[in-house]
């Protein structure tokens, strides 16, 4: 495992026991009904969530199909193992990262990630992980924030990134769209209602 990575995970590990407060607000009144989204997606018998952090997106899990949600803080898996027990959710949850999947070829029906491959930092790598362990004709789908395509924001996000990054371990100014177009998939789609920011990203094996 890299510094790079280390250093985030720490970030990480930091910020679990405050996550869920620090991100209440923008959580009602924006993020949870694009979880909602995002999930409404979701089809097949078994179902990878790739960062899972502390939970938030439980309550949207299909009551149908096999869950295994993984994350690569162990201090983010803690919160959500609490949380699996606290609610009764059948899920496995594993201490894994993107960057490196123990999961066989072609093994899930859909990948789901919700604001993950900001912290990954060798996104395109990650990416390729999902590719391989989705099975032919499955599908990978991804919330979001990218990189704006108005120059001037973008120049912005672009000037303050390092320090969300110290701060966060997040970065504003990742290229997520071209990522997966770069990775191999049939089909990339664009959810219409997703705006210059905030995207929905649904890659077909």
């Amino acid at each position: 495992m890299s510094d790079t990575t280390n250093k985030i995970i720490q970030r990480y590990n930091r910020l679990a026991p405050y996550f869920d407060a620090l991100e209440v607000v923008i959580e009602g009144f924006i993020f949870s009904r694009w979880r909602k989204r995002l999930w409404a997606k979701a089809q097949g018998e078994h179902i990878l969530e790739v960062g899972v952090g502390t939970g938030k997106n439980f309550r949207f899990y299909p009551k149908d199909a096999r869950i295994t949600a993984i994350d690569f803080s162990p201090g983010m898996l803690a919160r959500a193992q609490h949380k699996r027990a606290h609610k009764q959710l059948n899920v496995h949850l594993d201490l894994m990262d993107v960057e490196r999947l123990y999961y066989a070829d072609n093994s899930f029906d859909t990948v789901v990630a919700s604001f993950v491959f900001c912290s990954v930092p060798l996104p395109r790598k990650g990416l390729r992980e999902l590719f391989r362990v989705c099975k032919p004709g499955g599908q990978v789908i991804l919330l979001e924030h990218v990189l704006s395509s108005r120059p001037l924001l973008a120049w912005l996000m672009r000037l303050f990134n390092p320090v969300v990054v110290k701060l966060f371990g997040a970065n504003i100014d990742r290229e997520t769209l071209k990522n997966v177009q770069a990775c191999g998939f049939s089909q990339v789609l664009v959810d219409s209602y997703s705006g210059d920011i905030l995207k929905l990203i649904q890659a077909i094996k």
